[in-house]
């Protein structure tokens, strides 16, 4: 992968204001142009067409890789669970934020690993390589080599960016609310507020390395994934070391036999069910980036834990409901379950009602469709989506679902998104099957067999 140019990272809180406003202007300038284009044209555009150009989608990804941090973080967000929903076009270019950021110059580099470790601290070192070998939206990783011979991983976080979490997380939803894209009566507040706690958790370096540990001890008997051991030496709260290890990016998969992406994908859904249903621990960042191929040895490296956080009981509990009235094919206790564990709201089941149950059906259909369920037909998703725009279009029934759900159905939602794009073919049914016929969850940490 080739990487975005070197960019300093605005570190101040008033240059980070400034790129926002340069980001907000550049957006009403390009719907103005957009609206004059269109209208010369004869059309009547709605708001919406104007400001999901992929002009506009273009200056976005490119301010938010600029800033890094937070800002980009939620820009991933929105790009990776978007999905199927967005135009292709969009999603193109959204698709910028999941490849990488720009990476900071080697003066500002430096300069953060002079604070991190000391003057002198390239002395440590039998190489450091000065150039990224990665960059992302907290944090870039540089690999080096130790005098005693470790090959390690080191990732630097950007200056400014955890003090920045906060103001990041309000002026992009000062952005959506400006630009008319949310309904005035959604509340997204306690979002924001949980936006905000995970960001902070995962721009905590410490707490990222102890998440890496536990992932460790719960794989560390099963052959099909390897996680890189933290180096406590070389570890600070701006810094996170590691061993280095290697691998291609996921994606190389593609041209992969299908045996192959089929054992793969089954792998990365039975440690999401592991994670949901038996550990209550749960990595919630489905970045392409934080999965590498080894050809070699038939493994997947697993990487960045800093959005790794415990499953509230009532999540788990929500799903298992959801996905065991969709074993039995029951309509009715789907809804049910979808309306307690809070994917659907009451006023929009009312509203909607004969449209909610025509999606249940085409889920129902999916599910319980004999043999191994074909992630690259998708023309499900379209059905979906052209039975979900009557729901969308309802602005007054928007619901927000319970944070823990959503961070859950992010990691789900991306998984699958990665399934599609390997084009893999696995007995989905069964596995959540067997999994929900298990005894209770397990502890936290607590080792279990592979699967």
């Amino acid at each position: 992968m080739t990487l975005p140019p070197g960019r300093a990272v605005p570190s101040g809180r008033l240059a980070r204001l400034g790129a926002f406003g340069r980001l907000a202007g550049g957006v009403a300038g390009g719907v103005v142009a957009e609206g004059a284009r269109r209208l010369a044209a004869g059309e009547r555009p709605r708001m919406g067409d104007l400001l999901l150009t992929p002009a506009n989608a273009a200056r976005v990804a490119d301010q938010l890789s600029h800033l890094r941090g937070a800002a980009m973080k939620l820009g991933q967000m929105i790009s990776m669970d978007a999905g199927d929903l967005l135009p292709p076009e969009l999603t193109a270019i959204l698709a910028r934020l999941r490849d990488g950021a720009h990476h900071m110059p080697p003066k500002q580099l430096d300069a953060v690993l002079a604070r991190e470790w000391g003057q002198g601290w390239r002395g440590k070192f039998a190489h450091f390589q000065a150039h990224s070998v990665a960059a992302a939206s907290i944090g870039q990783v540089h690999r080096a080599r130790t005098r005693d011979g470790r090959d390690l991983a080191i990732k630097v976080q950007y200056p400014g960016v955890r003090e920045s979490i906060d103001a990041d997380v309000d002026n992009v939803a000062t952005l959506l609310r400006v630009s008319g894209l949310l309904p005035k009566a959604l509340d997204i507040a306690p979002l924001l507020a949980e936006a905000k706690r995970q960001l902070h958790e995962e721009a905590d370096y410490r707490r990222e390395g102890a998440m890496l540990e536990r992932y460790r001890t719960l794989l560390a008997d099963d052959p099909r994934f390897v996680v890189p051991a933290p180096e406590p030496d070389f570890t600070t709260d701006h810094v996170l070391a590691m061993t280095f290890v290697e691998g291609t990016a996921i994606e190389t998969l593609e041209a992969a036999p299908q045996d192959t992406r089929d054992r793969v994908v089954s792998a990365l859904i039975a440690l999401v069910l592991r994670e949901l249903f038996a550990w209550g621990l749960m990595q919630t960042d489905p970045n392409f980036a934080n999965y590498r191929w080894q050809a070699e040895s038939g493994r997947l490296v697993l990487l960045d834990f800093g959005a790794a956080r415990e499953v509230a009981d009532e999540a788990a509990q929500g799903y298992r409901a959801l996905l065991l009235a969709g074993l039995r094919g029951d309509r009715d206790a789907m809804r049910e379950a979808a309306i307690v564990a809070g994917f659907l709201g009451d006023a929009a089941v009312t509203q909607h009602r004969a449209t909610v149950d025509r999606m249940i059906d085409v889920v129902l259909g999916e599910l319980n469709r004999g043999g191994p369920f074909d992630f690259g037909d998708r023309a499900f998703v379209g059905v979906l989506r052209d039975e979900g725009m009557g729901i969308a279009a309802d602005r007054a029934n928007w619901h927000v679902p319970p944070i823990e759900t959503l961070f859950v159905q992010r990691k789900i939602s991306g998984t699958a998104l990665l399934a599609a794009r390997l084009k893999a073919r696995v007995d989905v049914r069964a596995m959540i099957a067997g999994i929900l016929a298990t005894e209770q969850p397990a502890p936290p940490g607590t080792l279990l067999p592979t699967s």
